[in-house]
């Protein structure tokens, strides 16, 4: 098993940052991918970014250019920058991984999930 523990959200005023942190313990070796998700009040859980095991990276097309993810995998970490936050980035950001190979989007590929951290973007 793995376990994910997220830190870092809170409440931010638009345009400001975040840093989100997720600290991966267990059976780490299993898993080659870690993502993170968002889900916002009644809208489904949606993909925000990924990263493989040497640093390849995947974003949503809605953060790009605004979110930067990265990983320190000695200290098993992955981590996700949020620059020039919006309103509409409000949800809770879940940290996500599997064991499979390729920057996948869908949550259903993804063995792990941590218990969230809520993001608030104020206007």
């Amino acid at each position: 098993q793995v376990q994910l523990v997220e830190s870092g959200g809170g409440l931010v005023q638009a345009g400001g940052s975040l840093r989100l942190s997720c600290a991966a313990s267990g059976r780490t070796f299993s898993y080659n991918v870690m993502g993170w998700f968002r889900q916002a009040p009644g809208k489904q859980r949606e993909f925000v970014a990924a990263i493989t095991s040497t640093g390849t990276t995947n974003y949503a097309d809605s953060v790009k250019g605004r979110f930067t993810i990265s990983r320190n995998n000695a200290k098993n970490t992955v981590y996700l920058q949020m620059n020039s936050l919006k309103p509409e980035d409000t949800a809770v950001y879940y940290c996500a991984a599997t064991s499979a190979s390729g920057l996948h989007q869908s949550s259903t590929w993804y063995n792990y999930w941590g218990q969230g951290t809520q993001v608030t973007v104020s206007s």
